[in-house]
């Protein structure tokens, strides 16, 4: 496995025409900030565009949804619709995963989400990102589970039905088609 991915120069050009587009198209989102200094983080840390394209690559459509107060970190997000397709049908971590007798995925949500260098949502980051739109009508999306309700063999999901945001328990070791999650990094 390669340890410090890279991106060819091509790819970098074509991710951060993309987040710049998306950037643009969406000054909702970030209404404090300027292209000019997400591409300064950017280019502070190219390091991590590789993981601002696996973000992108399987469906993510990642945007910026703030700034850390304390590191002044931007933060991006997955702002696809609905759960990114390239991260579908999975269990939430490899204990779930490892128990099905059946049918078991190749990896799993939060395997998947280190593998790519990011993290799952936790409730308060999603119930933050559906404040800037309706994300999740048809799809749901794993969420960072406390460990309490993980020891039990549960785990947390969300999505939008209603008007209204859902969290909801599920048995960590399901999967569904259209259930996947939404990662952040912080750049």
């Amino acid at each position: 496995m390669n340890t410090n991915p890279q991106l060819t120069p091509d790819q970098r050009a074509a991710l951060l025409e993309t987040l710049h587009a998306r950037f643009a198209a969406h000054p909702e989102r970030h209404p404090s900030l300027t292209w000019a200094q997400v591409q300064a983080r950017l280019e502070a840390h190219p390091e991590r565009l590789w993981s601002l394209h696996e973000m992108e690559r399987t469906g993510g459509e990642p945007d910026v949804v703030g700034v850390e107060a304390e590191t002044r970190a931007v933060i991006f997000t997955d702002c696809a619709a609905e759960s990114p397709v390239g991260r579908r049908n999975l269990c939430y971590d490899r204990q779930a995963r490892q128990s099905r007798k059946k049918n078991a995925p190749a990896t799993s949500a939060l395997e998947l989400a280190a593998a790519m260098g990011i993290e799952i949502l936790t409730e308060d980051a999603y119930r933050a990102l559906q404040q800037l739109g309706d994300f999740d009508t048809r799809t749901s999306s794993w969420l960072q589970t406390p460990p309490e309700i993980r020891a039990l063999g549960g785990a947390l999901f969300g999505d939008r039905r209603y008007n209204t945001v859902f969290i909801y328990h599920n048995g960590a070791e399901s999967y569904y088609s259209v259930r996947g999650f939404r990662g952040t990094l912080r750049i």
